[in-house]
């Protein structure tokens, strides 16, 4: 640490941290001098294996001090410091989507980056992932197996895992991941952070190297759900560019009284009792919070969040990696490879059977979301050694599908909040979730119950 920063407390990133420091006379040049140590020692440590392409020392004091000209009342994130998942562009670095043949320079940043940067936030570099975003561990990476921020000997999570880390190791005050099959909630659940996965269509895709086109979501990882508000009230917005975004009008925070759980049947924790007790103690701290838990048949989700991965809608991940897959197949990751070549087994007619089955479920899933206000899952049922999911890397990743994998295809808005830990320290999460534009209840609820359930 400088001198000139010892007089503040940077090991708080968060943005009201922040705000209070720069009102005091911290500078954005300090803050990133600051931070660029602090990552180096990190890499030069017993690394996570977070970053996939850092931004170098010349480049962010050159931004910072660009910034530093700017009126901090102006921007909404004056001298914010933020990681980005590298399957999401930024103009003139390699987006990866860690597959170094498929590496290509954007000339611009995704929009989403790109209002980020205009609000004042300051990029530090591209983060490691699961490859093409395929995966929720953070193994299947060739930029290195990401560990666990608490514990290295476990996963860290993914596919966003180093954009997760990033905020957990206080690297970064947040980070942008993306969720499909619950990579920016998952991650959230392993090192202790909020994950924010919006309605999809809220953000703009746009700069964004899709998983399932049609699915994706622009996540966002803070230490807190005030932090995630901030960010989100920032980086969205309907992008009349991008096909699969929405002119949503959010609905204004509605009052809680109704907590959904699945049925005790249905709860799965794959032999994980702490787990298992901790989001019991979860719905027994609601309950003494006031608000009424209803157990409901969780069938419908269940039954659709199988759809992602056992059926067509893997083709639209071999859709992103077709050229390379025919031509240059060992640029994939063996594991890679074996989930995504399963496409090619789909027919057309598949694809709308499927499509109508998802139909009938989301019927069933809107009847039951339709008699609570919210619901309440695990995040995910258990946490893996890194030594058992690359022994058994596609059961484990089920697993930790469970209770994300239907919240794309049935068009949920979620927030990933921690819960407890275990014994041994490793973090247990929650989610809500809602309906579609439902996203300010969950960031309300959040900040109500962060303290009680933390």
């Amino acid at each position: 640490m400088t001198e000139h920063t010892r007089e503040f407390d940077l090991t708080d990133l968060s943005i009201s941290n922040l705000r209070t420091a720069y009102a005091q006379g911290l500078t954005p040049l300090q803050l990133v001098e600051y931070l660029l140590e602090r990552i180096q020692a990190e890499d030069s440590g017993d690394s996570h294996q977070v970053w996939i392409y850092q931004l170098s020392a010349d480049w962010l004091r050159d931004y910072t001090q660009q910034l530093a000209r700017k009126n901090p009342a102006d921007l909404p994130l004056y001298g914010i410091p933020f990681a980005i998942k590298d399957n999401i562009d930024l103009a003139g670095v390699p987006t990866t989507a860690a597959c170094p043949n498929f590496a290509n320079v954007p000339t611009t940043s995704a929009t989403v980056v790109q209002k980020l940067m205009d609000a004042g936030a300051i990029p530090l570099g591209k983060t490691n992932l699961d490859q093409f975003a395929t995966g929720l561990n953070g193994t299947r990476s060739p930029y290195g197996v990401a560990r666990n921020s608490i514990n290295p000997e476990y996963i860290a999570g993914g596919s966003s895992s180093g954009s997760a880390l990033t905020v957990a190791l206080n690297l970064a005050s947040f980070a942008l991941g993306t969720d499909t099959a619950g990579s920016g909630r998952v991650p959230a659940a392993f090192n202790q952070l909020v994950g924010v996965k919006p309605t999809c269509g809220l953000l703009s895709n746009s700069g964004v190297v899709p998983a399932c086109r049609s699915l994706d979501s622009i996540s966002i990882f803070a230490k807190n759900a005030a932090d995630s508000l901030t960010v989100l009230e920032v980086a969205q917005g309907f992008d009349p560019k991008e096909p699969y975004s929405k002119p949503i009008l959010l609905a204004e925070p509605k009052l809680v009284k109704t907590i959904g759980i699945p049925r005790a049947d249905q709860l799965q924790f794959f032999g994980d009792s702490d787990y298992a007790a901790l989001f019991a103690k979860a719905i027994h701290q609601l309950q003494a919070q006031g608000f009424s838990v209803q157990e409901v048949d969780f069938t419908p989700f269940l039954e659709a969040a199988k759809l992602l991965y056992a059926g067509p809608w893997v083709a639209e991940r071999y859709h992103v990696v077709q050229h390379l897959i025919q031509q240059q197949p060992d640029s994939l990751l063996p594991v890679i490879r074996q989930i995504i070549g399963k496409a090619t087994q789909f027919s057309a007619v598949d694809c709308f059977a499927a499509f109508y089955q998802l139909a009938e479920y989301k019927c069933q899933a809107n009847q039951i979301m339709a008699s609570v206000d919210v619901m309440l899952t695990p995040t995910a049922g258990t946490i893996f050694k890194i030594n058992d999911m690359l022994a058994n890397p596609v059961e484990l990743n089920n697993q930790l599908g469970y209770y994300t994998n239907f919240m794309n295809l049935l068009d949920f808005s979620a927030i990933a909040l921690p819960a407890g830990q275990r014994a041994d320290g490793l973090p247990f999460g929650i989610t809500f979730f809602a309906a579609a534009a439902q996203d300010l209840t969950l960031l309300d609820l959040a900040q109500q119950l962060e303290q009680v359930l933390g």
